[in-house]
């Protein structure tokens, strides 16, 4: 049971509304499940101890059919007793299931999708005999996504799990085994793993692991072993992960870029299996994302287009194959998710494949879903992020789109080596200079604390700085909950400056001098929205004193050229999000109503 519950303390950076475990023990299931903290669960085990058993199955849910209380908590039972399971994801077709066995005089005891799976396979378990046997005919019955994991109550060595569209990964052990979504949950234990392929089925026991496809056909499995260990996973003095891992950005970059160029000048990018010719051949680049790799796919169009002269179109992932997308043999997709099993990101790819498109993934999560299922990828190797609220996972995926835009300029010979030398050396300086900006957080806290009683941001910003704004704006949202837009500068006179109200806070992303005109037109929408009365925070260059006159606080950034000046604008933005949150009491890492990893549609 500690085994366990340990697990799902390591798994609530996903988002949780309820927890639940259930043990099979002297020929019957026991659990335990209550809506909330995981706190509640935990007094519930204190109050009423489970019994001691060698298999058992936790979950912590996030509300999709029925609100979080006590009885949608997973796990479920089948009607009998027999079986209990707990499922990630959403079995679309669960109301005409659970119609049909309604009028069959099955009593539900929740609203939940899972329970019409647990229902159904304890039915099934009664004429296959087996566990395993009954998991491969439920699973020819559901539509959607899941995960779903069981036990048998007359079985107390094995636990069963099946796959399709959602994530399960395998622990492996030495005498023990384990099932989880994220090997956060059993690295205490093992860092031998092995990731689930789509619609397999699993049986450990403690001493053996068994995979099949849902007809029962045996299928290769691919070990890896995990690089980081529990102390990856703790807090390190901070108060907050997400502080931790804003902090852990100079690192993560310099490892993002670890072995990138090769001694004679080469960007060497090994995780690309795409051939040359083939990206040759592409005359059209989609990048799709969510939130906040979608801002880095919008840095990457500036990036990609200035470097190689290719077309590039930035997706919303949740919006692109329902907008019947033009893709073909010669369109590459670039598919950025931190987790590698965000499921509108993953069903995108899966339509772009579909047309023919070479996918290129950009992740940060071995062994995930869409890297595997995408032609080639780039690893960020920013190591767990465990806050909800990305941010070190944000900067490593600008790193890697940076890599991805010089290393086609390189195979397509529309950039010299020395140019693309000098960019890379311009990289590798960047963890230095994003310390330097960290050192200086005192100064943004101190911001933080004088701004916590307003209610309305805006942040401004033009070319890369806009995507900039954009992040900018969603961290503030995301974990101190007020009302935060991000606006491309230029656009204040087409409308949006009529929200600008006195005592406004403004943050402005100023260019680096000498790009085109775009510094001193950003001078002028600084000034634009001072004349109306706004408090305007100007992230600007060290040496820049062209904005002092209208700033009421500067941030200084460090110089750096203009497609590289994303990577430092926003750790400010991170660091002000942070503490505005913490000064105003909320849950940094878990945010309310989101979650880490969103593997539903």
């Amino acid at each position: 049971m500690s085994v366990i519950f340990a697990g799902l303390r390591r798994l609530l950076y996903r988002g949780y509304d309820s927890a639940g475990v259930a043990v099979g023990a002297d020929g019957r299931i026991e659990w335990r499940k209550k809506a909330g903290k995981i706190a509640n669960l935990d007094e519930e085990l204190a109050a009423r101890p489970l019994p001691a058993s060698t298999i058992g199955i936790g979950h912590t849910r996030w509300a999709t059919h029925g609100g979080p209380t006590d009885a949608n908590a997973h796990p479920h039972l089948s009607a009998d007793g027999r079986v209990a399971l707990v499922h990630n994801g959403i079995i679309e077709n669960f109301a005409s299931l659970r119609a049909e066995l309604v009028g069959e005089g099955v009593a539900f005891r929740s609203e939940t999708d899972t329970e019409v799976a647990a229902v159904l396979l304890g039915r099934e378990l009664d004429s296959a005999g087996d566990l395993a046997g009954a998991m491969r005919r439920v699973c020819s019955h559901l539509e959607g996504a899941f995960t779903l994991v069981a036990i048998d109550a007359r079985d107390p060595t094995r636990v069963v799990a099946a796959r399709r569209n959602s994530p399960l990964v395998v622990g492996v052990g030495r005498g023990e085994n384990f099932l989880a979504s994220d090997v956060a949950a059993f690295i205490e234990h093992t860092r031998d793993a092995i990731e689930l392929g789509q619609d397999q089925v699993v049986v450990i026991t403690a001493d053996t692991i068994e995979v099949t496809d849902f007809e029962g056909g045996p299928v290769e499995v691919n070990p890896y072993h995990v690089d980081w260990d529990t102390t990856a996973a703790e807090k390190s003095g901070y108060d907050w992960f997400m502080r931790k891992e804003i902090f852990e950005q100079p690192r993560a970059v310099a490892d993002t870029l670890l072995g990138r160029y090769s001694d004679n000048g080469e960007l060497v990018l090994d995780e690309i299996r795409i051939g040359p010719e083939e990206l040759r051949r592409v005359d059209k680049i989609i990048i799709i994302g969510c939130g906040t790799a979608y801002y880095a796919g919008m840095v990457a169009k500036y990036v990609i287009e200035h470097w190689t002269r290719i077309g590039c179109e930035v997706e919303l992932a949740s919006e692109f194959r329902y907008r019947d997308p033009i893709v073909d043999a010669n369109t590459l997709c670039v598919a950025i998710s931190q987790s590698g099993e965000t499921a509108d990101t993953l069903q995108a790819i899966r339509h772009a494949r579909e047309q023919g498109s070479k996918v290129i993934a950009i992740c940060n999560t071995n062994g995930s879903t869409i890297p595997r299922e995408s032609d080639a990828v780039i690893y960020t190797h920013a190591g767990p992020e465990i806050g909800v609220a990305s941010t070190k996972g944000f900067l490593t995926q600008l790193i890697a789109c940076y890599l991805l835009g010089l290393f086609l300029a390189q195979v397509r010979g529309v950039k010299f080596g020395d140019e693309i030398g000098a960019v890379m050396d311009e990289l590798a300086g960047m963890p230095p200079r994003i310390q330097r900006l960290l050192d200086g957080a005192d100064e943004v806290y101190g911001l933080a604390h004088e701004l916590i009683d307003q209610g309305d941001y805006v942040f401004l910003g033009r070319h890369v700085g806009y995507p900039a704004a954009m992040e900018g704006a969603l961290k503030l949202k995301e974990i101190a909950y007020l009302h935060a837009e991000g606006f491309a500068a230029g656009e204040l006179k087409h409308g949006p400056i009529a929200i600008i109200n006195p005592g406004m806070p403004v943050f402005v992303i100023v260019p680096p001098a000498g790009r085109d005109q775009l510094h001193d037109k950003v001078v002028s929408n600084i000034q634009e929205v001072r004349a109306r009365g706004a408090r305007t925070i100007v992230l600007a260059e060290e040496d820049d004193g062209e904005v002092d006159a209208y700033a009421e606080r500067v941030i200084r950034l460090p110089r750096v050229s203009t497609l590289l000046q994303p990577v430092l604008a926003v750790v400010p933005l991170q660091l002000f999000a942070c503490e505005l949150a913490t000064a105003l009491g909320n849950d940094v890492d878990q945010p309310r109503n989101l979650a880490k990893s969103v593997t539903v549609e």
